[in-house]
């Protein structure tokens, strides 16, 4: 349970992280190389974009160096972050767009979970993936998360909207995005909210 990240931790950054230390400067990470990453990264790699699949490796690697610096007694499972971080957007494909009704949060987190029990029939990994993705939208500084959830919840606001960078050392931003380009990124992510918010006007992600 505690290497898929099931440990309670507040969903205030400020208060997971009360004294940020200067970042240290930090090489691109290896991606895990198990079977089960490799086939869930050729899956998402046939079905997103390259800037939505680049966006996705962004944030595993800014995850990786986060943890590093400010997480180093999480005893996390880099394998479970990487399944993680890449289908996190999953349901913003057009095909699943159309495909059902539900926020693409939630959408996301169903398919992954099927995904998931297909491959390796574990539930509680499976549950994590599903609840992390469900939620990491869900931004706010009061309640509790876990550890998963907390950490591609920062990486993802840092890379959509350029927030809690000060917790990453610049030459470690210039290294990710050296290997995985932005390449108009910000305007691919708001095209993305708003093609969700003209579909489902419910769905709430114009009032985030």
């Amino acid at each position: 349970m505690v290497s898929y990240g099931f440990v309670k931790v507040s969903c205030d950054v400020q208060k997971a992280i009360p004294e940020p230390k200067q970042p240290t400067s930090q090489s691109v990470a290896e991606l895990p190389s198990s079977k089960f990453a490799q086939d869930t990264l050729k899956k998402v790699t046939r079905e997103f974009p390259e800037k939505v699949l680049f966006h996705s490796l962004r944030v595993y690697q800014y995850s990786v160096a986060i943890i590093r610096d400010y997480f180093p007694s999480w005893d996390l499972d880099l394998e479970t972050l990487f399944v993680t971080a890449l289908p996190h957007d999953i349901g913003t494909t057009e095909k699943n767009m159309r495909d059902t009704k539900l926020s693409f949060e939630f959408y996301g987190g169903i398919l992954s979970r099927e995904w998931d029990l297909e491959q390796i029939n574990n539930r509680d990994y499976a549950d994590v993936v599903a609840e992390v993705i469900i939620r990491h939208q869900d931004l706010g500084e009061s309640g509790f998360i876990f550890t998963l959830g907390l950490i591609i919840q920062i990486s993802t606001i840092l890379d959509n909207v350029g927030h809690l960078t000060h917790l990453i050392h610049p030459e470690t931003l210039d290294a990710v995005n050296k290997k995985y380009p932005r390449d108009g990124w910000s305007e691919c992510f708001v095209a993305a909210l708003d093609n969700e918010n003209k579909q489902k006007p419910w769905g709430g992600e114009g009032q985030r």
